[in-house]
């Protein structure tokens, strides 16, 4: 089957599908969440996380206010709340009143930790970096939550267990299938 190509970029949605995350900040006693599918971990020693912000989010002015984030993974069943959080500026309202959104304690950061996430990191502030019209956020993981019964020995997702939400683009949302997973030897 012949493949278009083209020099018009379009919306470059091509390579969704992506996990995801609740990006969460506070600072001056104003706690903010965001939804961002632009992230990544960087680092394992140190553990660096980065994820990709426009600069005119109010989740930007707290981070680089407080320097320090969350980032949330949350199941599937939260597409509404990941759609509704990145709907609208917390700088109109509290998104956490607004939503219900329920909180846990953090160990080391002020950043907020959903409850309904099954892991979460809190990240320092490392470093950022302006490109294009985001700024790529680095920081270093210094806490780490999850639910372990969501996680197999190997400490791998348990798809039986928790269905990751995917954004498969133009607000459209996914999971995935058990079934449809393998484990495929790297090398040849």
């Amino acid at each position: 089957m012949p493949k278009i190509v083209t020099e018009d970029i379009g919306k470059f949605s091509q390579h969704y599908p992506k996990v995801p995350v609740i990006v969460t900040a506070s600072a001056r006693g104003r706690d903010d969440a965001m939804t961002a599918a632009w992230h990544s971990s960087i680092s394992f020693k140190p553990p660096l996380y980065g994820i990709a912000v426009s600069p005119k989010r109010f989740t930007y002015q707290l981070i680089t206010e407080s320097r320090e984030f969350g980032i949330n993974f949350i199941p599937y069943g939260k597409a509404s709340l990941a759609a509704a959080i990145g709907g609208i500026s917390g700088q109109q309202m509290d998104k956490f009143e607004r939503f219900n959104i329920e909180k846990e304690r953090s160990l080391k950061t002020t950043a907020p930790i959903l409850e309904d996430a099954y892991a979460a990191y809190e990240c320092k502030l490392v470093d950022t970096k302006p490109y294009g019209d985001h700024t790529w956020v680095v920081g270093e993981i210094v806490a780490v939550h999850f639910l372990e019964e969501a996680f197999t020995p190997a400490e791998v997702l348990d798809l039986d267990k928790i269905k990751p939400l995917l954004y498969i683009g133009s607000d459209f949302y996914a999971s995935t299938d058990k079934k449809s997973v393998s484990f495929v030897k790297r090398g040849i």
